[in-house]
């Protein structure tokens, strides 16, 4: 068995994201649409992609698809590489303790928040053109073209149109979601019957997925809007979005598309997780193979 030491490939954690992306986008589709519903409605998740089903076709709940893959395979693969280094160069000596996992994961979430943002532009408008008025839809053919359109058609700039609650929520998914699957992995295997394996695995996740929905979705839902905004009133401030989100719709506007965000990312910390250990396993094992190759030489 690999020691903890071990340094694992930069890219490990950007797969493995991208691997659950596709398994999940229908459940972030849903969501976004949830988040941009305005007003009182009240439709639930599953009436929300039968509904998307029915009026524009089953394959619409993969609209976006490549954007998600982009954003993360940007954002993920930043994240994910830049905690691991820093975690790995606090815990040389000694065993890293909350206050410094909270600092590595807030950088490496600002890190991955600013990189992954054009993705991130992309992903939200493909996801929710649908919803639009037929003359109002973007139609973009793909990701990069999304990206070319919108470098063409409304500046480069607009490619981090919402970097500021993106970042911030970036360094609180990070935090929640990375931080405490370290905590949870740890206690369940200090303190229950539980050894290093696919169960530890899928408990840690889990239960790091619930706390990154709850913490994450006030700042999510506030992106999402300014994000999919017209060019009219894209320069809405984010306070200026939440006092009107407050004024006009409440608190529980704020948590809107909660159950979709936390089917979605649920899942995805479980996959993400889970494929990312088990790349972490394959690693190791060619690693020993090597090391045992140059010993019988």
């Amino acid at each position: 068995m690999a020691t903890t030491k071990r340094s694992y490939p930069f890219y490990f954690g950007g797969a493995a994201s991208c691997v659950a992306a596709v398994v999940v986008h229908p459940f972030d589709l849903t969501k976004v649409r949830l988040q941009n519903t305005k007003g009182s409605a009240k439709l639930g998740m599953f009436s929300t992609m039968v509904k998307i089903a029915q009026n524009e076709g089953f394959f619409k709940l993969y609209a976006g698809l490549s954007a998600s893959i982009l954003r993360q395979a940007t954002y993920s693969t930043v994240r994910f590489g830049v905690y691991e280094k820093l975690k790995e160069l606090i815990s040389k000596d000694k065993k890293a303790n909350l206050g410094e996992l909270l600092v590595c994961s807030s950088i490496a979430g600002a890190l991955g928040g600013a990189c992954g943002n054009p993705g991130d532009v992309i992903n939200v408008r493909m996801q929710n053109d649908g919803q639009l008025p037929p003359q109002q839809r973007r139609n973009y053919k793909h990701a990069l073209d999304g990206i070319v359109r919108i470098s063409r058609e409304e500046g480069y700039s607009a490619l981090f149109r919402g970097i500021g609650p993106n970042i911030n929520r970036a360094i609180l998914m990070t935090s929640s979601q990375c931080v405490s699957y370290d905590m949870f992995k740890s206690v369940l295997l200090n303190y229950t019957p539980m050894q290093d394996g696919l169960t530890l695995h899928f408990s840690s996740s889990v239960l790091a997925g619930l706390v990154a929905t709850t913490v994450c979705s006030p700042v999510d839902v506030i992106k999402t809007r300014i994000m999919s905004a017209s060019t009219n009133d894209h320069k809405m401030s984010s306070t200026a979005i939440m006092k009107q989100m407050f004024k006009s719709e409440g608190i529980p506007s704020f948590f809107k598309g909660w159950t979709p965000a936390f089917i979605r990312l649920g899942p995805q910390t479980i996959i993400t997780f889970v494929v990312l250990e088990q790349f972490k396993g394959w690693y190791n094992l060619f690693l020993d193979r090597q090391q045992q190759q140059f010993v019988q030489l």
